[in-house]
């Protein structure tokens, strides 16, 4: 007979990370998030898997708002990475003026383009190791754009969302996003990946705000050690 406890994995301190802890309540917060937000699709505004991956491109340090106010008339001037490739970082600077660091992320969108062109035959990668590789990608935009547009989790979306809400929940007490999507990624199933990050993402934005949380309505409220430790101050 196997002891209590026996083939689960040891306790992990890492910062004040406890494995056993944030696996012990995973369950019951990824199923009532999925109660409170069923829909766990992108704010992002798109037609085609290269449109997602230059709205993402865009959202860095930007709202989804910004974005999809400047993409209806970027994607009518230029849908393709062709047209991209084509038009000088002039005129895509002036589609995106709006949208924060509006030069750098010209100068990422033009160079991805003709590196789409000339190297993958103008298709958006499918797997992490190459999106990675493309000017202005890092591992957020892979994720979103693999989990939506092609139903893969290589990875958790980490924003400044699932940062904070995950460290408010004790899933992580790291502040680096690849160390909290190491830590979330450990404690989660993979077929969850996606989908839990898009909830936490929702949470934050409408419950889980940076600096007025409203615990009191939170469906994560007796499972959240920031929450218990404000009662009990």
């Amino acid at each position: 007979m196997k002891k209590p406890g026996a083939g689960r994995p040891p306790v992990v301190r890492r910062g004040g990370f406890c494995y056993n802890m944030a696996m012990d309540r995973i369950p019951e917060i990824s199923k009532r998030l999925a109660r409170a937000y069923p829909n766990t699709r992108t704010a992002l505004k798109f037609q085609t898997p290269f449109q997602l991956l230059v709205a993402t491109i865009l959202s860095a340090q930007s709202t989804d708002e910004q974005v999809n106010r400047a993409t209806p008339n970027l994607f009518a001037r230029m849908a393709g990475p062709a047209a991209f490739n084509r038009a000088s970082q002039a005129e895509i600077e002036k589609l995106i003026g709006s949208i924060n660091f509006y030069r750098n992320k010209a100068g990422y969108l033009k160079r991805m383009s003709g590196i789409l062109i000339n190297r993958h035959g103008g298709k958006v990668p499918r797997n992490m190791e190459e999106l990675v590789r493309l000017p202005g990608v890092a591992r957020k935009t892979a994720n979103v754009v693999l989990s939506q547009v092609f139903r893969k989790n290589e990875g958790v979306v980490v924003d400044t969302h699932v940062a904070r809400v995950s460290q408010r929940l004790g899933l992580t007490r790291e502040t680096d996003p690849v160390k909290i999507e190491t830590d979330l990624m450990a404690i989660l199933p993979q077929r969850d990946w996606g989908n839990f990050a898009f909830r936490l993402i929702l949470h934050g934005r409408w419950v889980c705000q940076a600096r007025k949380p409203a615990c009191a309505g939170c469906c994560l409220e007796d499972l959240c050690p920031s929450s218990l430790l404000k009662k009990e101050s």
